[in-house]
């Protein structure tokens, strides 16, 4: 991969952290909980 995929990549990561980071303020704010999947079975847990 080149350069520029690297960078792109690394852009789109941080940009993934940042979102995720911002969903998991929300839900604290909201008191919501959030739902994953773990070990193939849906999960809902408190952030």
């Amino acid at each position: 991969m080149n350069d520029k995929g690297n960078l792109d990549l690394k852009k789109l990561q941080k940009g993934l952290e940042k979102a995720y980071q911002k969903m998991l303020e929300f839900k604290r704010k909201m008191n919501s909980e959030v739902v994953i999947m773990k070990d193939g079975k849906i999960v809902k847990i408190k952030p």
